[in-house]
């Protein structure tokens, strides 16, 4: 079992940079991919960022060049830095693991960009 908890949203004007963390209660050996979704209000759920048990990664084609995912598996840590920042970009980020098949959640973080 994973329990997993965000941390780092917030208000942010266009342009600026936020970190999002996700904070791991259990071992996040290499077997876990790891990632970002987001949901804004009104769209569905996206996938915007994951990182295999390998190290290799992929991106939302809409943060390409702007976000970067980082994984610290001594520390059950993940980490999305945003760069960039565009009203767009406003939605609840929500971590997962994914070993198999079996999804763990954690219970998103709000992020605001807005002048």
């Amino acid at each position: 079992q994973v329990q997993l908890v965000e941390s780092g949203g917030g208000l942010v004007q266009p342009g600026g940079s936020l970190r999002l963390s996700c904070a791991a209660s259990g071992s996040i050996s290499s077997l876990y991919d790891m990632g970002w979704y987001r949901q804004a209000p009104g769209k569905q759920r996206e996938l915007v960022a994951i990182m295999t048990g390998s190290g290799g990664s992929n991106y939302l084609d809409s943060v390409k060049g702007r976000f970067t995912i980082s994984r610290d598996n001594a520390k059950n840590m993940v980490y999305l830095q945003m760069n960039s920042l565009k009203p767009e970009d406003t939605a609840v980020y929500y971590c997962f693991a994914n070993r198999r098949g079996i999804v763990y959640w954690g219970q998103g973080t709000q992020v605001t960009v807005s002048s």
